[in-house]
């Protein structure tokens, strides 16, 4: 292999992860804990990013990167057979062999290549992987594959150097440039060519193709025309040392281990063909086509390249060309081209052109090569990847250190050893390929990602490892002369009969770790009218072809196979018991005794195992490092002084060596010592950590069940929920239906109840009815009361439920309106002859922050109620007031409310079956809008009764408990207004005022003519808004009261054009019976206390006026009309309380609590009857005003 050299006188940042995160993971219920990574994006730098650089490094070749023709692609793939090496090759055989063995040996040599290279090419096209990929899915595993990645990498190096030294000798032949300046120069040159893979090298390839072609056929062309009897005498030539002028086994078996080394040359073309397009997307002739020249196609024009080698070396050698100088393919073709130009020059120049090109050609192939090798080779081994082209400069820069260093007379002997391991390679992936795959002894395919693949397959590493030792030991002349010769030949056949035969006997269970599992649905691409299904990677977050993604349990996803190479946190949970640690620790525990085994597995045997490793290596690099160093030293010298010194400098310099060696031993060992140190300190971290997450699952477990019966207790609440929104959604339409009812059926009744009612208080105050007439005007009043009090309690409850009641909270006398209302009931019950209790908590704040209206209608509905419903006992009031929370307990001992009865006592209408229909009247709507006025307000009501059976007999029972509680926070700086007893109203002090009334039923503006006229007030009358409007142009009122359901234009709109068109601005207050329409927003600044609802109430009409208007009203000094009279001398007052508290009664307008009162009266105080009975008259007669007139001069007068 020396005889190949001519004579001669002389990395990167890893991509950018996020921080690790360890999680833990319970895919099932079993006890063991499942390691999970958290799942972190990872970057890559722009190098790995950019795919026209990277040209999918350590992966799969989508097919959407296929973009090229099969022929372009063959046509890259076949620029390497450009290589001078094989001239040199084809040259050294001939001088060494002579010509008849080095040509047999050249065309067997042919033959094997070709042969080998085939299935390999196919492989390499059909599947889109790179030699490496292909090695690890053809019996060799995924870090198996990483010793072959080691072998074609140096193969890389090796030649680039020896190609560019070539280079750099035509430099100096042309330019006198000196060849370590060259040797740069053609190193250098190489890396920008190659920095963008294959799209670059394609392009320089097919523009330097022709050129090549025509420098060489040319020189050829002229020297067999101008020389035809120039070989004649070829075939008989004999070699220097002339053994070879015949055929000799030995001699030929010589000649095949030189020249099949070249047999990893078939790597590099596959590196391309995993760029040729799928069969189905072009013919099926231009595929095949391609993948032959492509493939071994190199291999025809490379037996030419040889045998004319052979060729122009024996013409170099006619033209007194030195034998060590005519191997050189610089002087081989310059001795051709100068049969094509007459001038030396010319010869040269066109000599160095023809060499450059053809070395250029061929050094971007073994760097690219070299970069895809060393990628492969540390991904592995590292766990990171800074980009292909970090390799492609490392991979350049060892050559150019191999060629400065001038080591290539002992690159001559490591080239004999490492063709015999790179042969042993080749034929056990050739083996796997074309017996293994088809007797079904492999998996169909070539799977190479890391997921699916034992880390060692003892297939193709059984089968290399076993051709190279005997190969090696037959090279090394261990096994004869003859087995020296063929020790090539030993390696070819052991490995390709060794794979097979390993495959039978594991039954091929070391290929696959396990089977590729189903990584969900993926998008469909549609190129050239096939669809290729596509998924995205889970760390990377890129898309990727199906066949480049494997699912990661560590991840729970889809994960690339770059990723997946790259990760070093998941332990290969994918795998358990398929790395090669534990494939080692099984191989081991069969083989070895037990006894050797446990003192092997433990840190220094794990030591002196690696040491049994790296020594070797060490000892075998020493060796060839120390027999270059020691080559000028050999001896041979004639004169013995030359010889001694020679030998005494041998001696020093292997002394020298040894101690190195020995050096480089104790520092090997330290390294290795402290790297299982390491790695045990790192297990023993991860046990730990393991044991950590063992610990956990107990509870992880335990809590994965709760959350996922929280989570089938939460579909069925989503579940419910929905049928619920449903119901809901069914009760808002029904509602809204019962509220637009509701609304109309009260406009309807509301507006002749105007009439009945505000007529029937005008005729009971007149004194020209007669007497006997009066009885049935109360009649009247009261039905028509009592028919207005149903109505509200119904419109309550349902702007109650629409949420169109609105609150009107300010400061309130809590303890003084408590009194009130207390003093109210104590007559009541004790007109009843019951007690009542009364038990406040002192202190009761002063001033709270309340609704007082709806807070004294809850408590007087509940209150009148128990008395009601109370024949004998008592009934209880309680009240307390802590942190901002008051509570009244309402308690009676009347009949009870039975529990089935209880549930549905807060529903409209309900009265309990004990209450009895004689018991009282009443709506059926008190308790209903108690509950949802304490509801409304932020608070509860409760209930709890125990029917008694003794009540039925009139005895004391358990009665009903009602609790409400309500939030109602205490007043400090704030001061109640004091309700003041009304007067009545004859008319008002100053300019007399002018009012619009605006109503389109007669009837109703009538009656309020009839009671503004009397009081002094100038009144103008409109039947429509368009009336209204007319007027407002030719008069100014001073208070505008306005009707809603008008027709043409409505209440509403008929404001706001008057408020548009500034025809007035003064105060407007709704008169309408469509109460729903109170307390809404609207546009017009018309607020709550601006709306009077009919039926109207005389006193809020007028209140309404005076505020208005800011009115000073004139009073009646006493009721002049009806026996209506001051308190009468003789009269004996009821004391002040009670005064207060029929006060109260009457301002609330409470005609029922007004009569029980009264009774309450005349029973606790008999001497107190003329002042009850004229009283009660007034009473029996509506004559409200009357009674808080003759009220406020009893008071005053009691006060004096």
């Amino acid at each position: 292999m020396s005889a190949i050299l001519p004579s001669i006188d002389s990395g990167a940042a890893p991509p950018r992860v996020g921080p690790a995160i360890i999680g833990v993971s319970m895919p099932g219920d079993g006890p063991e804990a499942v390691q999970r990574v958290v799942k972190v994006r990872r970057d890559y730098n722009s190098w790995v990013a950019r795919e026209t650089m990277e040209d999918y490094a350590l992966r799969f070749t989508p097919r959407s990167f296929r973009k090229w023709s099969a022929l372009r692609v063959a046509n890259t793939a076949f620029g390497a057979a450009s290589f001078l090496v094989l001239e040199a090759v084809g040259a050294t055989l001939l001088v060494q062999y002579g010509f008849v063995n080095a040509a047999l040996a050249i065309v067997a040599t042919g033959l094997v290549i070709f042969l080998a290279g085939l299935p390999i090419s196919i492989y390499a096209a059909r599947h889109g992987v790179d030699m490496d990929l292909l090695t690890r899915g053809a019996g060799f595993g995924y870090i198996g594959s990483t010793v072959t990645s080691l072998i074609y990498a140096s193969f890389t190096f090796i030649f680039f150097a020896l190609e560019a030294a070539i280079m750099a000798y035509a430099l100096d032949l042309a330019f006198d440039i000196p060849p370590a300046w060259g040797y740069l120069a053609c190193a250098l040159a190489v890396i920008p060519l190659v920095t963008h893979g294959v799209t670059m090298i394609s392009r320089l390839q097919v523009w330097t193709q022709p050129v090549w072609i025509v420098l060489l056929v040319v020189p050829y062309v002229y020297v067999f025309d101008k020389s035809p009897h120039a070989f004649e005498r070829l075939s008989s030539y004999a070699g220097v040392d002339g053994q070879g002028g015949r055929f000799s086994l030995p001699l030929f078996g010589a000649a095949m281990t030189v020249g099949i080394a070249l047999i990893t040359q078939m790597g590099e073309q596959a590196d391309y063909l995993r760029f040729m397009p799928e069969r189905a997307s072009t013919t099926r002739l231009r595929w095949w086509a391609g993948v032959l020249i492509g493939g071994p196609g190199w291999v025809l024009i490379g037996i030419v390249k040889m045998l004319g080698g052979a060729l122009l070396a024996y013409l170099a050698i006619l033209h007194s060309v030195p034998v060590e100088r005519a191997v050189d393919p610089n002087q081989m073709y310059l001795a051709a081209y100068e049969y094509v130009f007459p001038r030396e020059t010319w010869a040269i120049a066109a000599t160095a052109l023809f060499v450059v090109v053809s070395q250029l050609k061929i050094n971007v192939t073994n760097a690219y090569a070299g970069s895809l090798a060393w990628s492969n080779f540390f991904a592995r081994l590292t766990h990171s990847h800074p980009g292909r082209v970090v390799w492609v400069v490392f991979n350049t820069l060892i050559a150019l250190m191999l060629m400065e260093l001038d080591v290539f007379q002992a690159l001559s002997k490591v080239l004999g050893l490492y063709s015999n391991i790179a042969i042993s390679w080749m034929m056990a992936v050739v083996a796997d390929l074309v017996v293994d795959k088809p007797l079904g002894l492999s998996p169909p395919g070539i799977e190479f990602k890391r997921a699916h693949l034992y880390d060692i397959n003892p297939v193709g590493v059984g089968a290399m490892g076993l051709a190279s030792l005997l190969s090696v030991a037959a090279y090394l002349g261990l096994m004869g002369p003859m087995a020296q010769a063929f020790s090539a030949l030993i390696a070819l056949v052991t490995a390709f009969v060794a794979a097979p035969l390993i495959a039978w006997i594991t039954r091929g269970r070391y290929y696959l770790a396990r089977r590729p599992e189903a990584t969900g649905p993926f998008t469909r691409l549609v190129r050239d009218g096939k669809a290729t299904p596509f998924g995205r990677c889970t760390i990377c977050e890129r898309d990727y072809e199906a066949d480049d993604m494997a699912h990661c349990p560590a991840y729970l996803g889809r994960i690339c196979s770059l990723c997946c190479s790259l990760d070093a946190r998941c332990n290969d949970m994918c795998k358990p018991g398929a790395n090669w640690s534990a494939q080692w620790q099984r191989a081991a525990q069969r083989v070895l005794p037990r006894a050797l085994w446990t003192r092997l597995d433990t840190e220094l045997g794990r030591c002196l195992l690696l040491m049994a490793a790296i020594l070797p290596v060490l000892a075998l690099l020493f060796y060839f490092v120390a027999q270059y160093q020691l080559q000028p030293y050999a001896g041979d010298a004639a004169d013995p002084f030359r010889r001694a010194v020679a030998q005494a400098i041998r001696q020093g310099l292997a002394g020298g060596f040894m101690k190195v060696f020995a050096a480089l031993v104790v520092v090997a060992a330290i390294v290795t010592w402290w790297l299982v140190l390491t790695h045990k300190s790192r297990q023993v971290a991860q046990e730990e950590s393991n044991r950590q997450t063992h610990a956990l699952n107990a509870q992880t477990q335990e809590l994965r069940r709760e959350i996922e019966s929280h989570r089938r207790t939460d579909l069925a609440l989503q579940e419910a929920n929905r049928q619920a929104e449903r119901a809901r959604t069914l009760a808002d339409l029904a509602n809204q239906a019962k509220t637009r009812y509701i609304s109309a059926i009260s406009h309807e009744l509301r507006t002749p109840l105007n009439s009945i009612i505000g007529y029937a208080q005008l005729l009971d105050e007149d004194v020209s009815v007669p007497p006997h007439r009066r009885q049935a005007v109360s009649v009247i009043r009261r039905g028509g009361e009592h028919l207005l009090s149903l109505i509200e309690g119904t419109l309550d409850i349902a702007r109650i439920e629409g949420g169109k009641l609105t609150l009107d909270v300010r400061p309130m006398r809590f303890h003084d309106a408590l009194l009130q209302i207390a003093r109210m009931f104590e007559l009541q019950a004790a007109g009843k002859g019951i007690g009542f209790v009364t038990a406040f908590d002192e202190p009761l704040p002063e001033v709270v922050r309340c609704d007082e209206r709806r807070l004294r209608q809850v408590l007087i509905n509940v209150l009148g109620n128990a008395v009601k419903f109370t024949s004998a006992g008592q009934v209880t009031f309680r009240v307390r007031h802590a942190r901002e929370m008051a509570t009244f307990e309402i308690e009676d001992t009347g009949p009870g409310i039975a529990p089935g009865e209880a549930e549905r006592i807060f529903e409209p209408f309900a009265r309990g079956a004990a209450s009895g229909a004689a018991v009282g009247g009443g709506t059926g709507l008190g308790l209903t809008i108690s509950k949802m006025l304490t509801d409304l307000m932020g608070g509860e009501m409760t209930l709890s009764s125990t029917p008694a059976e003794r009540s039925a007999a009139g005895e004391p029972g358990p009665g009903a408990l009602f609790r409400i509680r309500l939030f109602l926070p205490e007043v400090r700086a704030a001061v109640a207004e004091r309700a003041l007893p009304r007067l009545a109203r004859t008319g008002y002090l100053g300019a007399r005022r002018r009012i619009l009334l605006v109503d389109n039923d007669e009837v109703d503006r009538g009656l309020l003519a009839s009671v503004l006229a009397p009081l002094g007030f100038e009144l103008r009358e409109a039947d429509s808004g368009t009336a209204c409007l007319t007027l407002l142009r030719a008069c100014r009122p001073d208070a505008i009261l306005m009707d809603l359901a008008m027709p043409g234009i409505d209440g509403w709109e008929t404001i706001r054009r008057l408020r548009h068109q500034g025809l007035s601005d003064a105060p407007v207050a709704i008169v309408s019976a469509n109460a729903f329409d109170r307390g809404l927003e609207n546009d017009v600044a018309i607020a709550p206390s601006d709306f009077i609802v009919k039926p109207v109430r005389i006193a809020e009409l007028l209140d309404w006026l005076g505020r208005a208007l800011e009115l000073e009203w004139t009073h009646a000094a006493a009721p002049p009309t009806d026996g209506v009279q001051p308190p009468a001398p003789e009269w004996v007052l009821p004391p002040e309380d009670r005064l207060a508290a029929l006060d109260e009664m009457v301002g609330l307008g409470y005609y029922r609590g007004i009569v029980e009162l009264l009774d309450g009266i005349r029973a606790a105080h008999p001497d107190c009857a003329g002042f009850v009975d004229h009283m009660q008259a007034l009473a029996r007669r509506f004559r409200l005003d009357a009674m808080a007139g003759l009220l406020r001069q009893a008071r005053m007068a009691e006060r004096r």
